[in-house]
C-alpha cells in the first residue's frame, strides 16, 4: 500500500484529503506542522508528499528542500493558496515536481496522486547512457555528467533533460512537453514549460561555453550539439 505524508496545519482540509485518498486506497499520514512532518519524514518512507507551504516552525519551502536533499526521487505535491508565479517558482526551484492552488477540487487532487504514484511503481529496465557532445545522462542511476561534473537535478528537471536527449536535433514544442511531461490534462502552463527550461538551462548551460538547450522561436526548444539553427 502506498504511503502519503500528508502536510497541511488545517486539521479539516487534511482530514478531507486523507479521507479521500484513503478511498482510492492509500494510507495517509497528517502533520500539521513543519518539525512534525520532517521528523515523520525522517522516520518512515513515503511515496508521496503532499506539502502546504504556510506552516507553523517550518515553512514549507524549507521542508520541501529539505525532502528533495534526503529522497532525490519522492513526487512533491506542493497544495497551498499561494498562487503567485514568485511562490510557484520558489517551489518549482527548491524541488516541487507539481502544484495545485486552493481552492482545489479533491477530484484533481486525487488524479495527480494517481498519476505520481502509479509512475513511481513502474518497474525500470535497464537502459543505455543518452549523451549528447560532453553531457551524460544515465537513466539507471539517474545522474546526470556534464564535463565530468555530476549535475544535481530535480526529478523534473530530470525528467526534462531525459525526454530532450532522446528526442535530440528536433525541435519539441511547449504542448508536447506538457503533454509528456505534465499531464496537460490537469492544467499545467507554458509558463511553467518556461520555468522549467530556465532552471534546466542554469545546470547544464550556464557555466559552460558552448550551450546545449536551444530556442526556436514561435516553435519550442531541442538541444543541440552546435550552435547552428534548425
Amino acid at each position: 500500500m502506498k504511503k502519503i505524508l500528508l502536510v497541511e496545519d488545517d486539521h479539516r482540509l487534511s482530514q478531507s484529503v486523507a479521507a479521500a485518498l484513503e478511498k482510492d486506497g492509500y494510507t495517509c499520514v497528517p502533520a500539521y506542522d513543519g518539525q512534525m512532518a520532517l521528523k515523520a519524514f525522517q522516520q518512515d518512507t513515503y511515496h508521496l508528499v503532499l506539502l502546504d507551504l504556510n506552516l507553523p516552525k517550518m515553512n514549507g519551502i524549507d521542508l520541501c528542500d529539505r525532502f528533495r536533499n534526503m529522497n532525490p526521487g519522492i513526487p512533491i505535491l506542493v497544495i497551498t493558496a499561494f498562487g503567485d508565479i514568485d511562490s510557484k517558482m520558489e517551489a518549482f526551484e527548491t524541488g516541487a515536481d507539481d502544484y495545485l492552488v486552493k481552492p482545489f477540487h479533491l477530484k484533481e487532487l486525487q488524479a495527480k496522486v494517481k498519476v505520481f504514484l502509479k509512475r513511481a511503481e513502474q518497474p525500470a529496465a535497464a537502459e543505455a547512457v543518452l549523451q549528447l557532445a560532453d553531457i551524460r545522462l544515465d537513466p539507471n542511476k539517474k545522474v546526470a555528467i556534464r564535463e565530468g561534473k555530476e549535475i544535481h537535478l530535480t526529478p523534473k528537471e530530470y525528467s526534462l533533460l531525459e525526454y530532450m536527449l532522446r528526442h535530440k536535433k528536433r525541435i519539441i514544442s511547449k504542448d508536447e512537453l506538457a503533454m509528456n511531461l505534465w499531464d496537460a490534462n490537469y492544467g499545467v502552463t507554458h509558463n511553467t514549460i518556461e520555468v522549467y527550461i530556465n532552471f534546466l538551462r542554469n545546470k547544464i548551460d550556464k557555466d559552460f561555453e558552448k550551450k546545449l538547450i536551444l530556442t526556436k522561436p514561435g516553435f519550442g526548444y531541442y538541444l543541440n550539439d552546435q550552435r547552428d539553427e534548425l
